[in-house]
């Protein structure tokens, strides 16, 4: 085939000539990607929203041992853009009916030694998308580095979290994904901890917003950050730490057959655009279960929050069942140990008690291995196929019906197909699935349905541990919505309305503000950080609302905010809607709620009260107030719910 140049000009950039080799734009023409190839075969992009570049020049490209795709590339054929539609379903997002449209066009490029490598992209209204495809690989391939990259105008600005480095932490159990962001930094910033950056990573460039994350991560690669200089306002992809690997597995992408690259994923527009996008669901590859009727998402109890290592007892359990059952929540969660402080008997006894109340055993467990020093049981049953099939197999005899699994090794090749392995064994005895001390989902729970959420967050706990936590509390939960939880489910453990009893700590967040968690934050199984004592101080309408509230969620409208301040968001289950807004700023917030595309009827909104201490309770005629002013204190929220 020949060659088609589908724009021939030439363009300097860096001293280098570079010739424009192809263009795409989205389907409603706001953003246009645009690939040239330099003189010297360097593979570039450029992204604009608007006609205003959002991603500046930046390179494309993959390092493979014995194989260069990062220079001296030519251009081998450009193929017409195609469109590209998918609809999927999906039980634990902030869509249940998702629509995906974009258009594709495929480039290919041949190395040196006359090697092909396809780029494919993908513009939708939202943003752009991009992977590497190798169709020759018959034997062993391994990638070293990639040379992608994103570059911002310099005056930007950034919103990120940095890597922890591996091996380091409480019994070296880090990288986890439990750092707080650095909010409206300069691009070009360096990393305090020398590791890069987490995903998704949130900029804002030309009065545009942008969020870069990944998607489609197999076990054939690993999980990837952002690195830069503090001299460049460039950020690439970087691999994961020789460190973070399952026992004797490796580090670094490998591959022995075809390869697509995982997609990286640019969502890009205003924060409306980026609290509504999809992408990062959109972009995984559609659900591997054949039967998902046991996926069920939904609320649990959860006693370590509040009572920690040491009440992990029966009977502490078996109050935390019948909390669940008079909240009407389907899960109840029993932590640590429980392997040596209750024993698998009496678990199962737990597990009859349990279900006579319609409340469903969640197990946890050690992930194990040699990659941190923890020795918290159970320990070392899930470090093989085989053994994973036998434990598994015993908790599905017993009636339990999920895992919560801690303490991941960080984000190797080895370690990303332990996670995949665990998933798949997991499926097989319709067992659902929560990883802690864990890596980003990065769109796993749309391939893997049994996922059903993942720390990888900053969490509640750490409020329990630390005061320096509760003091930014606000501000953290106020950034999560536009970067954490944009794309995949959370488990922050939400929701401590009045005070954690385990704790030191002082709360500095208001009644209001935590249950507008509840709403806020998007996770298949919510667990909550409220104690069965404390919820006795709670009025019976909250506990209604909480009792009622629902599991997964159909749609999502972005209302107001801004990353660490503040944010309002409507959420509907069926034909209810549900307003939430929290103030995670310095100052006061004057909020205004337009009714408008809601349903009209009757409205009853929770603020708190004028102690901060208890709540307030205001019903609404939506069928004639066409809005509703508000101010929200510092720390402060509300839920607004539509009937």
């Amino acid at each position: 085939m020949k060659t088609k140049l589908i724009v021939a000009v030439c363009i300097v950039f860096c001293q280098s000539v570079f010739a424009q080799v192809a263009k795409l734009e989205s389907p409603n023409k706001s953003i246009v990607l645009n690939v040239f190839l330099s003189a010297s075969g360097e593979i570039q992009y450029q992204v604009k929203k608007a006609d205003v570049n959002v991603i500046q020049s930046s390179t494309l490209g993959v390092m493979m041992k014995d194989h260069d795709f990062t220079q001296h590339m030519k251009l081998a054929t450009v193929k017409a853009s195609e469109r590209i539609q998918d609809s999927y379903q999906i039980k634990n997002a902030k869509k249940s009916s998702i629509n995906y449209k974009a258009n594709q066009l495929v480039i290919s490029f041949i190395n040196e030694e006359g090697k092909k490598m396809d780029i494919i992209f993908r513009l939708s209204n939202d943003g752009v998308a991009f992977r590497y495809s190798f169709p020759w690989i018959k034997n062993d391939v391994t990638i070293l580095k990639e040379q992608t990259s994103f570059a911002f105008d310099k005056n930007a600005k950034a919103w990120l979290q940095p890597m922890s480095e591996a091996k380091t932490g409480w019994q070296h159990c880090h990288p986890s994904y439990e750092e707080h962001y650095l909010q409206d930094i300069p691009v070009g910033t360096a990393s305090p901890l020398k590791s890069g950056w987490v995903y998704p990573a949130l900029f804002k460039t030309n009065n545009t917003w942008v969020l870069i994350t990944e998607a489609a991560l197999d076990g054939t690669y690993c999980g990837t950050r952002l690195i830069n200089d503090s001299a460049s306002s460039k950020y690439s992809i970087g691999f994961a730490d020789p460190r973070e690997v399952f026992t004797g597995g490796g580090y670094l992408p490998v591959n022995n057959k075809p390869w697509l690259t995982p997609w990286r994923i640019i969502a890009i527009g205003s924060l409306k655009t980026i609290a509504e996008s999809t992408l990062g669901t959109d972009l995984a590859p559609a659900a591997v279960l054949k039967d998902a009727s046991f996926v069920k998402p939904g609320k649990a109890s959860w006693s370590w929050i509040n009572s920690k290592d040491d009440n992990i007892t029966f009977n502490e359990q078996k109050k935390y069942i019948d909390y669940a059952a008079d909240m009407h929540w389907q899960y109840c969660l029993v932590d640590a140990a429980w392997d040596v402080k209750i024993g698998y008997d009496s678990i199962k006894i737990l597990s009859d008690y349990a279900a006579k109340k319609n409340v469903a055993l969640l197990l946890w467990y050690n992930s194990a291995g040699d990659w941190n020093t923890i020795t918290y049981t159970p320990k070392d049953k899930l470090l093989t196929h085989e053994s994973r099939t036998k434990e598994f197999s015993r908790l599905a005899d017993m009636g339990i019906k999920g895992v919560k699994i801690d303490f991941f090794g960080g984000d190797g090749q080895s370690m990303i197909q332990y996670y995949i392995d665990i998933l798949n064994d997991a499926a097989k005895n319709k067992l659902l699935v929560n990883f802690h001390g864990a890596t980003l989902p990065r769109g796993w729970q749309k391939t893997y349905p049994n996922l059903m959420t993942a720390e990888a967050i900053y969490g509640m706990e750490m409020v329990t541990f630390d005061q320096t936590a509760a003091d930014l509390q606000a501000n953290h939960c106020a950034m999560l919505p536009f970067t954490r939880n944009a794309f995949d489910p959370m488990d922050f453990t939400p929701m401590n309305l009045t005070g954690l009893t385990s704790s030191n700590c002082t709360r500095r967040t208001t009644p209001a503000f935590e249950l507008a968690l509840s709403v806020l934050f998007l996770s298949g199984i919510q667990h909550y950080a409220q104690s069965p004592e404390g919820m006795m101080q709670v009025p019976n309408d909250v506990k209604e609302f909480l009792k009622k509230l629902p599991d997964n969620w159909d749609d999502v409208k972005f209302l107001d905010g801004y990353p660490g301040k503040y944010i309002v968001i409507a959420r509907r289950s069926g034909n209810r809607w549900f307003i939430t807004g929290i103030n995670g700023d310095s100052t006061e917030k004057k909020i205004s709620v337009d009714f408008t595309s809601f349903t009209k009827g009757k409205a009853t909104i929770f603020t708190d009260d004028a102690s901060n201490k208890l709540f307030s309770k205001t019903s609404l005629n939506t069928a004639t107030q066409r809005k509703y002013d508000l101010t929200l204190n510092v720390n402060s929220g509300f839920v607004m719910v539509f009937e």
